[in-house]
């Protein structure tokens, strides 16, 4: 099959997660970009990035780049395009448009002329026109506009791939379910260990991890993508796609979701069964207060209350808690937290190892993982273990510096003159001047500096002639500011 270009979008911050996932795809010329990574590969390639991939939005297939200053030279750029090569009059459709520009101001506009080219090319043809359909089109097409770059591209993936298909119900203000599985997949775990989440909400953290321990496509839960309304649609590739279960593994341990809410635990359950998951999670009332250590090793990936969409009576206390919770309850575990503002970050307490920006909607929000340790810090230290900064928390390197076992081994290193550097004389060293020669009092017979007793030394003093200010001629604003402020406080 032949190859061609394809985008797939993302959220901000996932660029780096969809790129891995199309690397481990087989995708082919993999470029990110912001918000997108484009990419290249055949018609099964496009079938199974919407089928398989966890982090992308849509996928969109180009099908012509063009330069445009004005609506009206994109109408004629998108009514030269041969339409009946993708769709016919009988399909209905719509256009979507994203516009980053200044000579194109009203972006809506744009994608009306884009609509009426579509329109006028099929009754200049055939003397009719495909229908337009908002919500369920049969096919969506994509304008997207970057100063005078237009690419016009079909969207394959018709909903938004976010939309798995399980969710049966949601509470107020849910993760989306493409930001949970790349949160998840940041964390680096793939079913290593036991997962929790306790702040759980409609289970979406929980349902998500379950689909990337056992490895089973997000795919399997939708109805249908746009590509199925597509002339050269090939139902038998689809199918030995969506019937392929080879990759799919088993998962030893165990998920485990809690909520203080009642309601959000029942939301949660109908959520697990329709993605018949239930084998693989459990889900509890219980708040985070009674939060005991696991049996099992495990890893902490939450979603607490922000103040924003969903509030809490005490917000900062509620991290205290957090924080406190982890500290005492957690000991040798990893908990990831996303979370919005930097005074609740600051009520956890606890430093974190790593801080990933993160857009959830329109929010800036952070990952920060935190890695718990047993017994104190400074036992931890000595037994070897470290803390893993962050890149971005890192200093600027010094050198090379000495490490030492204890206190008493640096003490030792340098009292026994291992330590010590030995002197070179400035002058002999490459590309310094000779230092010039030190003058000592003339009653220093050993080479040393001889200061009067700090009883006798006099003040250092010096008299400043006070100069009458005679303005010139083309004085500067500041210079006149400066002077204006100066008589006025001399004559108060």
């Amino acid at each position: 099959m032949q190859e061609f270009e394809m985008i797939a979008k993302t959220l901000e911050g996932l660029e780096e997660v969809l790129a891995q996932e199309l690397t481990e795809l087989g995708a082919n010329n993999i470029e990110k970009g912001r918000r997108m990574v484009a990419f290249t590969g055949d018609k099964r390639m496009m079938y199974k990035a919407n089928f398989c991939l966890r982090t992308a939005i849509r996928i969109l297939k180009p099908i012509s780049h063009f330069t445009a200053t004005n609506p009206d030279e994109v109408y004629e750029q998108v009514k030269a395009i041969p339409w009946e090569n993708y769709m016919g009059t009988a399909q209905t459709f719509a256009v979507d448009e994203v516009v980053f520009s200044n000579e194109f101001r009203h972006s809506k506009f744009v994608a009306y002329r884009v609509k009426d080219a579509i329109a006028d090319y099929f009754m200049e043809r055939e003397g009719k026109r495909p229908g337009v359909r908002v919500v369920g089109p049969d096919m969506l097409v994509n304008i997207h506009i970057a100063e005078t770059k237009c690419t016009l591209s079909l969207d394959a993936s018709g909903e938004s791939l976010h939309r798995r298909g399980y969710r049966q119900e949601a509470l107020e203000a849910p993760l989306n379910e493409v930001l949970a599985a790349g949160i998840i997949l940041m964390t680096g775990w793939r079913g290593e260990t036991d997962f929790i989440d306790p702040m759980c909400g409609s289970g979406t953290l929980p349902i998500e991890a379950a689909l990337i321990a056992r490895n089973i496509a997000p795919g399997v839960f939708r109805q249908g993508y746009a590509f199925e309304h597509w002339p050269d649609f090939d139902a038998d590739l689809l199918d030995e796609i969506y019937n392929d279960d080879s990759n799919e593994r088993e998962f030893t341990h165990h998920i485990y979701g809690y909520d203080n809410n009642p309601r959000a635990i029942e939301v949660a359950t109908r959520n697990v069964k329709a993605a018949g998951l239930s084998k693989c999670i459990t889900l509890n009332v219980q708040p985070f207060q009674a939060f005991e250590q696991p049996a099992e090793k495990a890893i902490i990936v939450t979603n607490p209350p922000y103040g924003e969409r969903i509030s809490a009576p005490d917000l900062l206390g509620l991290y205290q808690m957090i924080g406190e919770r982890l500290k005492h309850a957690f000991a040798g575990g990893n908990a990831w937290i996303l979370s919005y503002r930097d005074e609740c970050f600051d009520q956890i307490g606890l430093k974190p190892t790593k801080k990933i920006p993160l857009m959830n909607g329109a929010l800036e929000c952070q990952l920060r993982q935190y890695e718990l340790f047993e017994g104190k810090y400074k036992q931890f230290r000595e037994e070897g273990e470290k803390l893993d900064k962050a890149p971005e928390q890192r200093p600027a390197s010094k050198g090379k510096r000495k490490e030492f076992a204890s206190r008493e081994g640096r003490k030792q290193f340098f009292t026994q003159g291992e330590g010590r550097k030995e002197f070179t004389p400035r002058g002999e060293k490459e590309g310094f001047a000779p230092r010039r020669e030190k003058r000592f009092a003339p009653d220093d017979k050993e080479g040393k500096r001889k200061f009067p007793p700090r009883e006798g030394r006099k003040p250092y003093e010096k008299k400043f002639e006070k100069k009458e200010f005679k303005p010139r001629s083309g004085e500067s604003y500041p210079e006149r500011k400066r002077r204006e402020a100066r008589e006025k406080g001399e004559q108060q």
